[in-house]
């Protein structure tokens, strides 16, 4: 007798199914922001203090939301940290706002980091480097403008200040906000649990923060996961239509839309970089798309607001979010000002196409070690 064996046919999970999926992963986020938070607030004055002191420097602060980002590999993931630490009032404003500005500097070293995949080919490489470094130098430029206007003027965290104040009242008052309700019970749950562990207040809080920073990561992961599975069939030919065309402004706008679509500029930006080696798309085109991923990722720290209890909260990711429209206002409407971070990203790739030990160089040393010297000159 012979037995016949069929190939199990592979399964994907039904789109409503990944949907809901989606929206439950999504809440998990919420609740692992609110943990974070009431972690913070468990382990009392002296050790937020304790823990952030230095932190107040505002080019430590800088460094360290760009190693925060490199590690995590995800701007969305730190500034949904940094939110939850200004909705403790661990972190203040003034301290968050150079962090965001690292974040979203950390943030590039993804799709640089893809880029490397093509070393082998020349022209590819080359392509694709510059491709990727685009990125670099846009987000680069524009914190070397906005950080120092920020700390001489204040500019972006007041009228940060001033939408948030309208959306939701006066700073240092405590916004009710409707979502904190739906997190509060799941985190009242997790609290207890340590609680009767006989953890002491300062252990409680720190594996408080740890399960949040735990459930954010775990969150955001399986978020971007899904839902690039939900959109994966329409983005690559939107792209190609799109850029083909050499729309600047639409392709911002597809950027933004894909990047919150998937809950991440990673990808979205990690997306060009295959099309760009192989000559798909223009370097001048795949430009814009990235300026639009960086407006797009900051709907991660508008909605990690929205589990905190302090309008500060929503002012910092509201700080996000107009860096990264002002960048775009302010470096891409002039031609001149506009292509100066595509002329050193094709610098940087023609030298690193005949020394391509210098790619990896920069990578390591942009990424890695002046971060940490910066923080430790400057903490």
């Amino acid at each position: 007798m012979t037995t016949t064996t069929e190939s199990p046919e592979k399964r994907t999970m039904p789109t409503a199914v990944r949907s809901v999926l989606v929206f439950l992963l999504i809440y998990g986020f919420l609740v692992g922001v609110s943990l974070l938070e009431s972690g913070i607030k468990v382990m009392g004055q002296d050790t937020q203090e304790s823990l952030f002191q230095g932190v107040s420097n505002p080019i430590a602060g800088l460094f360290v939301g760009i190693l925060g980002t490199v590690l995590v590999q995800s701007s969305s993931a730190s500034t949904s940290v940094i939110v939850g630490l200004v909705g403790t009032g661990a972190l203040g404003v003034d301290a968050a706002v150079p962090m965001i500005m690292g974040a979203n500097i950390g943030t590039t070293v993804t799709n640089t980091l893809v880029s490397l995949g093509s070393m082998r080919q020349s022209e590819e490489f080359k392509r694709a480097f510059a491709a990727a470094t685009v990125h670099d130098f846009f987000n680069v430029i524009a914190v070397s403008i906005l950080l120092p206007v920020e700390l001489i003027t204040g500019w972006l965290s007041s009228a940060a200040e001033a939408i948030s104040d309208e959306l939701v009242g006066t700073a240092g008052s405590e916004w009710k906000s409707p979502i904190k309700r739906w997190v509060k019970e799941p985190v009242g749950w997790v609290q207890d649990i340590y609680e009767d562990i006989g953890l002491e207040m300062n252990a409680l809080g720190t594996i408080m923060v740890i399960t949040g920073l735990v459930v954010v990561l775990l969150a955001l992961t399986f978020i971007t996961k899904n839902m690039k599975q939900l959109v994966a069939d329409r983005v690559e030919r939107s792209l190609n239509a799109v850029l083909g065309s050499g729309g600047g402004t639409v392709a911002m706008l597809l950027g933004l839309i894909i990047t919150v679509s998937v809950q991440s500029s990673s990808i979205t930006t990690s997306i060009m970089i295959p099309l760009a080696a192989a000559g798909v798309v223009s370097l001048r085109n795949i430009y814009p798309v990235t300026l639009g991923a960086n407006v797009g990722t900051t709907i991660t720290a508008l909605l990690a607001a929205l589990a905190a209890s302090k309008p500060e909260a929503l002012t910092v990711g509201l700080v996000h979010t107009i860096f990264n429209v002002t960048g775009i206002l302010l470096l891409y409407p002039i031609t001149r000002i506009r292509e100066i971070p595509v002329r050193l990203a094709q610098g940087l790739a023609e030298i690193a196409v005949t020394r391509q030990a210098l790619a990896v160089t920069y990578v390591v040393t942009v990424f890695l070690i002046v971060p940490l010297a910066g923080v430790a000159i400057f903490r």
